[in-house]
């Protein structure tokens, strides 16, 4: 086990049960989160060919503190706005074994604002 916390190895078959139904295609890619402590990271994910077809993180946004739920909001729109740029309309949210809440939804509904259907 070692170093290994209860807490991650809890999220981790959490993450691996939601995976074995959540697949990403080229035409309906899967946006996957993932919350660090500081920063906030979204990806596209083409589960068929093993791609991953963009990346935005709350790193880069550089507008006030990184770790909030509006940066997560902005996250969600920047990931729309690039799927769109590829002809996405349709994408498949994964939580990546985090509750649905806080940051991880913020993206989610940035998403959504930036018109993409969940």
């Amino acid at each position: 086990m070692g170093n290994t916390s209860k807490r991650e190895l809890s999220r981790k078959r959490r993450q691996n049960s939601v995976r074995k139904t959540v697949k990403g295609t080229p035409s309906r890619p899967r946006i996957c989160v993932f919350r660090s402590l500081k920063y906030t990271y979204a990806q596209l994910v083409d589960d068929v060919s093993g791609a991953v077809m963009a990346t935005v993180t709350s790193k880069g946004l550089g507008d006030g503190s990184t770790k909030s739920v509006d940066s997560a909001k902005k996250v969600g729109q920047r990931i729309a706005e690039i799927a769109k740029e590829n002809k996405v309309e349709k994408v498949v949210f994964d939580r990546n074994g985090y509750l649905y809440h806080g940051r991880v939804a913020a993206v989610a509904e940035g998403a959504r604002e930036g018109g993409l259907s969940l």
